[in-house]
């Protein structure tokens, strides 16, 4: 799953050197952290949030194979 958030985001910043996600991992749940340079926040976030809830609907379906609950926080 990090590799899949850090793939999609690398493609979409200008700075894709400053992408940076970590991972928590619990029992029944998995949280991501994306960090991403100031200037890249935005293209990340998008539109009212539509890129954002596009990359988290991508990582829940890649995640319903595993059976475990993925969250993506934007972090800055």
């Amino acid at each position: 799953m990090k590799e899949l958030v850090e793939v999609i985001a690398k493609s979409l910043v200008d700075c894709p050197e400053e992408v940076a996600v970590s991972e928590t991992e619990t029992e029944k749940a998995i949280v991501l952290e994306l960090r991403v340079a100031q200037s890249d926040m935005g293209k990340v976030i998008g539109k009212q949030g539509r890129v954002a809830k596009a990359i988290r609907s991508i990582v829940k379906a890649a995640a319903s194979k595993e059976e475990k609950k993925v969250t993506v926080d934007i972090v800055q």
